[in-house]
């Protein structure tokens, strides 16, 4: 840590923003044992500054399956509890993008994620890309909605930088995940330092990396017990921004038996086959449901402390470093 980063440290740790991120209570949501509004109550709990929450979290009651007056209801409930919502979908065409600014702007959210899922060339993905993101622009631009585009397992930081600074979309900015980088065939501190000028979003989780045939592979695990520069990471995106902080969001992603596939390798070409993959899905347990139930609930609790104890050991070094100076 140079002197630079202490600073910036002591300046913005104490009140990072951190969101409760409802994949971390995906087994849970998807039994329907917590819903939308059981976040809520969680996030208030643990002080956080907000939600990160899928529009189809939750499954027959999910925001999607929400009539008018229950968004309308769900959003009061964050505003009484000063809570920020963050509405998240998982893919770019245009009804996806509309079902979830239509959910954000009933439940008052301030931001949307999406990310691409298109099968075929890259050149050709990439494309079709483009059009999904003049189509959020020419038709949300002026929403009052931010909205962030997830590097997610099949772009490379490159690629997403390149999308993003060519829109002209001054409300589109990336969101950085601390693993998904590994199934496109890169190292996250590289990927970071890519992705960088864009980035204002982040999931934090951990992972071990799995190595398969010509490209790696994740499967997510308790954080603090994967092979990801977890602490490294989480500095770097807190001292990104000069005299403000260029993260405004934090998600608390624990994802524990997730597991991604290799998408991209060492040896492709200039135009690589991008395949087709549903949605991001843990499966469910086969036995002892309950059992997996109340840990994954304790392992989203575990994260919390996890990551705020290494935001305070990140205190007290940049504290040592400034001492020292």
């Amino acid at each position: 840590m140079n002197l630079q980063q202490a600073v910036k440290i002591m300046q913005r740790a104490d009140d990072l923003p951190l969101y409760l991120h409802a994949y971390a209570f995906h087994l849970n949501m998807r039994t329907e044992k917590i819903l939308p509004e059981d976040l809520l109550l969680i996030a208030a709990q643990q002080q956080l500054r907000g939600v990160k929450i899928h529009v189809l979290d939750g499954e027959t009651r999910s925001l999607a399956c929400a009539d008018p007056s229950r968004l309308a209801n769900f959003g009061q409930q964050a505003r009484q509890a000063g809570l920020d919502i963050h509405i998240e979908t998982s893919a770019s065409d245009a009804a996806t993008l509309d079902q979830a600014v239509n959910i954000a702007l009933n439940v008052g959210a301030s931001s949307v994620r999406f990310y691409p899922r298109y099968e075929g060339h890259l050149q050709e993905v990439l494309q079709r890309i483009r059009g999904d993101i003049q189509y959020l622009k020419q038709h949300y631009q002026h929403s009052g909605l931010s909205f962030t585009l997830e590097q997610h397992e099949d772009l490379k930081s490159a690629e997403l930088l390149a999308l993003v600074q060519e829109a002209d979309f001054p409300q589109l900015s990336l969101l950085f995940d601390f693993a998904n980088m590994i199934n496109a065939a890169e190292d996250p501190l590289n990927a970071l330092a890519v992705m960088a000028p864009a980035v204002t979003q982040v999931h934090i989780k951990d992972a071990q990396i799995t190595h398969e045939a010509q490209g790696t592979g994740h499967r997510a695990c308790a954080s603090g017990q994967g092979d990801l520069p977890f602490r490294e990471l989480l500095k770097n995106l807190i001292c990104l921004g000069e005299e403000t902080p260029q993260v405004t969001a934090y998600g608390l992603e624990e994802e524990v038996d997730y597991y991604a596939p290799a998408f991209r390798y060492a040896s492709e070409g200039d135009n690589p086959w991008i395949p087709w993959r549903e949605m991001s899905e843990t499966p469910l347990p086969t036995g002892n449901v309950a059992q997996r139930l109340a840990q994954e609930y304790q392992d989203a609790l575990n994260q919390i402390s996890y990551v705020r104890n290494i935001i305070n050991e990140l205190t007290e070094n940049a504290r040592r470093v400034l001492q020292a100076a």
